[in-house]
């Protein structure tokens, strides 16, 4: 079974200031991962993690992140804004988009952040508003089907992101004529995976893939961003990713590949969001009704406008009864929102106790991809953050929407 960070008690002291539906985070979690993190990568004296920004947008979040360590990945205007105003600036940021509008390339290159261009066409473009900056990186997409042992893990082929390899070398190559002096390489070619070969399996690709560029234009990839991908066990029967054999696995493959090709410094970098986040986040909420038609259904006031996951993909997202964590799980509910919407379900047929109206649920796991996915469908309102802090006490980080802020942009 999956355990809470908070007990009930501290759960209905919070909720005795800040009604539900709220995400709450944990912050000794996030800070202890962190280092363990840091940890597994220790043997690179370059690497660092770029967090990325998209998974879990809040300043109080990333001010965490940045005390230890951290620095971010962007993908979009708001997100360089957000990353300035934390006062990420130059290394600090990776700018990792595509489709990239303009005034998006403007802000990340007056900031000074590494930008990672997804497109060869992007050169030009690039180039035309504001010139090449000194550092660059690109990204890889290998194409075909991405194989670990006899598993498919993923398909480059059907992804929009990247270069191919003949469009990387061209790049490179232009890129320096245009005045870059050092280059990065990056790839993002899984999603959510707990095994252990995928970042090791990918390394080995880009890697291969540096020494290749060495040989065939003798540019020198100075920094290799291995990106995200690695997953948490959202079901409690799922193994956990081992960051400290990812880690050793990466150098082994960096042992094996770069080192003989004199290509020995080698920064690595990461740019996780849901493993460093989605565990040390969950959306509390209170059951208000329950429906006895051909199924058993219990509304809460939360919606998927709070958690859009199980609604949009059918995620699986663990659901634990507070203060019921012992007792029999023999009812087999539907945990359903409000939305006019039948998908609007975080559990179908689950097995949990029985469930009274008042009780409170707790929906594990949402630390990443939770409170930023949130819409305004149905003319909800999205709800607070609250940062559980290592001495106990809870503070509030962002607000619930009101009215107002609904009506805020119209023009009546």
């Amino acid at each position: 079974m999956k355990k809470t960070f908070a007990n009930l008690e501290q759960l209905k002291d919070i909720i005795s200031k800040y009604p539900t539906p709220f995400h709450l985070y944990d912050e000794k979690g996030i800070r202890e991962n962190a280092r363990k993190l840091k940890k597994a990568f220790t043997w690179n004296n370059g690497y660092r993690e770029y967090f990325a920004v998209k998974a879990t947008p809040n300043p109080s979040i990333l001010q965490i992140l940045k005390e230890e360590g951290c620095g971010v990945d962007c993908s979009s205007l708001t997100e360089l804004m957000l990353a300035e105003r934390g006062g990420f600036y130059g290394s600090d940021i990776m700018f990792s988009s595509n489709d990239t509008p303009e005034e998006d390339f403007l802000l990340c290159k007056k900031l000074g952040g590494i930008i990672n261009l997804d497109d060869i066409t992007h050169i030009d473009y690039l180039d035309n508003i504001t010139g090449i900056p000194k550092t660059i990186c690109c990204r890889y997409n290998p194409g075909g089907v991405l194989n670990i042992g006899n598993k498919i893990m993923d398909n480059p082929g059907d992804a929009k992101f990247g270069f191919t390899y003949e469009q990387l070398v061209e790049g490179f190559k232009k890129l320096r004529e245009l005045g870059a002096e050092t280059f990065g390489l990056h790839a993002f070619i899984a999603s959510n995976t707990t095994d252990d070969a995928y970042y090791p399996t990918l390394a080995g690709i880009l890697f291969q893939t540096a020494v290749n560029i060495k040989q065939q234009t003798g540019i020198i990839i100075s920094f290799i961003n291995l990106s995200g991908g690695i997953g948490i066990p959202y079901k409690p029967e799922q193994n956990e990713a081992d960051i400290i054999a990812i880690g050793e696995g990466v150098r082994k493959a960096y042992e094996e590949i770069l080192i003989p090709a004199q290509l020995g410094n080698v920064a690595i970098f990461t740019e996780l969001g849901r493993y460093m986040l989605a565990p040390y986040g969950c959306l509390v909420t209170t059951a208000i009704h329950e429906k006895h038609i051909y199924k058993e259904y219990i509304g809460v006031d939360a919606c998927a406008v709070n958690l859009m996951r199980p609604a949009m993909y059918g995620a699986y997202h663990h659901i634990t009864v507070m203060g019921k964590e012992d007792a029999p799980r023999d009812y087999l509910y539907d945990i359903v929102g409000s939305l006019c919407e039948n998908n609007d379900k975080f559990a179908i047929d689950r097995v949990l106790p029985q469930i009274n109206k008042g009780d409170i649920l707790v929906i594990h796991d949402t630390g990443a991809h939770g409170h930023s996915m949130g819409y305004n469908y149905n003319g909800k309102l999205r709800s607070a953050e609250i940062l559980l802090k290592e001495d106990g006490t809870a503070q509030l980080i962002r607000r619930t929407e009101t009215p107002e802020d609904y009506f805020a942009t119209l023009r009546i």
